[in-house]
């Protein structure tokens, strides 16, 4: 079969998104995964319900006139954990697990024998993903049966299948080398072939396009990622049996990477246009002979799009490729399901937003008035232009008292003492032991708390029964940490829901949903709250509960808050002013937060960044804005209490590396940072960084269901303390305790604290 003929086969599409979630819009897989990893249900219900949710959002789509639908973006877990099993590249520490699924669910989770795969943000969005592995022994070799059978599932039910499938280039330019490897880009040779074998397979399967997601072709991973990208699509482009191929670029602008693509003989490329820009794609002659899907609805704001804007862009870049198709931006994967689910949103908020649903429909109207002419849309485009109208002028949205505080901040308002003087005035009012022990936050959410919050919600309990049951549970977890040795206590957080939605809900400016869950990782979901005005602090937010926790002990207790740069970066943020303006106005209400809770004898207060590496914009250029304006909001926040509090802050699950100089630039008192499945990499690099401060690097993966056993933590503490030194090192896990059981917790903090006691008692 010539390329031609292939090419000419595969009829141009017009209506179509990147992809879509799959937890389901009520957590069914969420619950269905977590009851087969109990189980609660075998493989046949876990597969039902999962084949039932692809059903449901593949009819979703076809029925909003979608044209092509993506398939196999489908994952019980993570799309790129997904990709390591269809090119045989998981580590062969997981090949003595026999069964496919219990494999892939310890590559992701771990077991008590076998250590996870590292976790890390999917580029700058909250999604996390599972980094692969590759090592000298790492032989790739193709499994495409997820792939094939989600295929054959969409064609039996008449949906015009797209596989989606990450792409090679993407795919070991996240990769992490080990065990002495080269860069996994130095591999890509040997993956052209697997991925022309499973072309051929589909094109077999009778599928007429294939997507190939290759976002970091938006970023500066490599300088040569563009002519790297040119060989491997000229290889698959050249092959004979195989569907038409749609690359699909996302996030960002690819810049001079979109002409080597068009360069080669793929007959489609998806760009961003709302990160993107225009120019990028009319200054491309290469489009000239393929389809352009064009990303123009938000695929991870939760904003109404603008239809007129969006239309005048479709227009300008209407005569740069032969022929366009209407997408979102990027997967759907980043917002929420619908807005069916929300019923306590007012009227003028709800005309505002977009879910995915809304965002489907979005792109069929689009797509229908650039093919058939606005006419047949009038009536959608002047709903556009009323719901806009309605939020620009909403009065909501300005707050001058908080405007005119933050114009009178000053680089004081941001600035300490120096670290030593913090040190020893700290040290003199808390006496804390060398290597303290301490926990990150949360402790386990057991059915008491769920079944309180349930029952506040229903009015089936009132807010003073709620709180008694809540101080119920801190006491609790207060005596479960006395009993265990810890020196540093938190109050366990049973009254928050999740540590971004707890402090929006109180911030004037925010707008918590009801069922506007997503997926952050594996089982887990959020609820990202919504910012669309000027933020404020109304009252005292933590400190009740703090001070209750204080009154049960006499060691410290930590007060919790959640920093400005980590409340942004989770929240679906307004579009209208910029980043830095709207993490200054979180940061001032998180800084009074922190002055009262020293006000009411708080000694140690963590103010959590972990989205700090998060929010890194993918393009170096833009790198050093971002980390001036993040660092700033974390300082301001920080830096209206005494020398003697000590400000901590947390960071987990990123890679660090290009960040080490902001944290440091933090300059919190002691940091505490994931570091467990990265083998304590990270400190060798804040010792590289200048970083002088107290450190807590994890000593043991809290999303792993294994208890580490005390020698493997005394070996990691040993490590640490001889790049650390015995002054600065703190003992922690990786993160908040809040997903785990509270047996496998008890028994974890034990064996740390021993690790600790042990290693305590060689320090001279």
């Amino acid at each position: 079969m010539s390329d031609t003929v292939r090419r000419d086969s595969a009829a141009p599409f017009t209506t179509t998104v990147l992809g879509t979630a799959r937890i389901g819009p009520r957590r069914e897989l969420k619950r269905a995964v977590e009851s087969y990893w109990g189980g609660r249900i075998d493989r046949t219900e876990l597969a039902e319900v999962a084949q039932r949710l692809r059903g449901e959002q593949w009819a979703e789509l076809t029925e909003a006139g979608h044209d092509s639908v993506p398939v196999n973006t489908f994952s019980y877990y993570d799309q790129v954990l997904d990709t390591s099993v269809l090119l045989g590249a998981l580590p062969s520490r997981f090949a003595e697990i026999d069964d496919p699924l219990d494999r892939y669910f310890a590559a992701a989770r771990g077991t008590a024998d076998v250590t996870p795969l590292e976790m890390t943000k999917w580029f700058d969005t909250n999604y996390h993903y599972l980094v692969p592995e590759i090592g000298p022994d790492t032989s790739f070799s193709l499994n495409p049966e997820k792939v094939l059978a989600e295929v054959a599932e969409a064609k039996e039910l008449g949906v015009p299948a797209r596989p989606v499938i990450v792409g090679p280039v993407t795919f070991l330019a996240l990769s992490k080398a080990v065990d002495g490897a080269s860069a996994p880009l130095d591999r890509l040779d040997e993956l052209v072939p697997l991925y022309r074998d499973l072309l051929t397979l589909l094109a077999e399967a009778g599928v007429e396009w294939v997507q190939l997601d290759e976002p970091v072709l938006v970023t500066d991973v490599a300088a040569d990622l563009g002519p790297r990208a040119e060989s491997v699509y000229d290889a698959l482009g050249t092959h004979a049996q195989r569907p038409a191929i749609a690359v699909a670029t996302y996030f960002g602008d690819p810049g001079d990477r979109l002409t080597y693509l068009a360069r080669t003989p793929i007959e489609a490329v998806a760009v961003d246009l709302v990160e993107g820009s225009v120019e990028t794609v009319a200054g491309t002659p290469g489009l000239a002979d393929k389809l352009l899907i064009a990303g123009v609805v938000d695929g991870r704001n939760v904003w109404r799009t603008d239809l007129d804007q969006a239309a005048a862009t479709l227009a300008t870049v209407l005569g740069s490729a032969r022929s366009i198709a209407v997408s979102t931006s990027c997967s759907t994967l980043h917002v929420p399901y619908s807005l069916d689910a929300e019923n306590e949103l007012d009227t003028d908020l709800r005309g505002w937003l977009a879910f995915a649903a809304e965002k489907f429909r979005e792109v069929a109207v689009l797509s229908s008035a650039l093919h058939e002419g606005r006419v047949v849309q009038a009536a959608a485009f002047a709903a556009s232009t009323m719901a806009l109208a309605s939020r620009a002028t909403d009065p909501r949205l300005h707050n001058d008292e908080v405007r005119t505080r933050l114009a009178a901040i000053s680089d004081a308002d941001a600035t300490r003492g120096t670290a030593e003087q913090r040190r020893v005035a700290q040290q003199e009012r808390l006496g804390l032991p060398p290597l303290p022990t301490t926990t990150i936050g949360s402790y386990p959410q057991t059915s008491a708390i769920r079944l309180a919050r349930a029952a506040l919600r229903s009015g089936e309990i009132d807010r003073a029964e709620y709180e008694n049951r809540m101080k119920a549970e801190i006491a609790d977890v207060v005596a479960l940490q006395e009993s265990i040795g810890l020196d540093v206590l938190v109050h366990g957080e049973p009254e928050r829901n999740d540590m971004v939605q707890y402090f929006a809900e109180q911030f004037d400016g925010y707008f918590a949903t009801a069922n506007g869950w997503v997926q952050s990782y594996g089982s887990r979901c959020v609820r990202p709250p919504i910012l669309y005005g000027d933020v404020s602090r109304t009252a005292p937010m933590t400190v009740d509960w703090i001070t209750y926790a204080q009154t049960l002990t006499d060691k410290p207790v930590k007060g919790m808050l959640t920093g400005p740069v980590t409340i942004l970066a989770w929240s679906f943020v307004r579009n209208d002013q910029p980043l830095s303006t709207s993490a200054d106005q979180i940061a001032l209400a998180i800084r009074d937060e922190t002055v009262d809770l020293e006000a009411a004898g708080v000694g140690i207060i963590q103010v959590d960044e972990p989205a700090l590496r998060e929010l890194l914009p993918l393009r170096d250029a833009d790198k050093p804005g971002y980390l001036e304006w993040a660092v700033r909001a974390f300082r301001i926040a920080t830096s209206g209490v005494r020398d003697d509090t000590q400000i901590h802050t947390h960071l987990c699950y990123s890679e660090f590396g290009e960040v080490i100089g902001a944290i440091a630039d933090l300059d919190a008192d002691v940091t505490s940072i994931e570091a467990a499945r990265s083998h304590m990499e990270v400190l060798d690099d804040l010792d590289e960084a200048g970083f002088r401060n107290a450190v807590g690097p994890g000593v043991y993966d809290i999303h792993s269901p294994r208890v580490p056993q005390q020698d493997e933590i005394y070996t990691a503490l040993s490590s640490a303390l001889s790049s650390v030194g015995a002054g600065r090192l703190w003992v922690n896990p990786d993160c908040g305790l809040k997903t785990r059981e509270t047996p496998e917790v008890v028994e974890s903090l034990t064996n740390m604290v021993a690790a600790a006691t042990r290693l305590r008692g060689t320090i001279s």
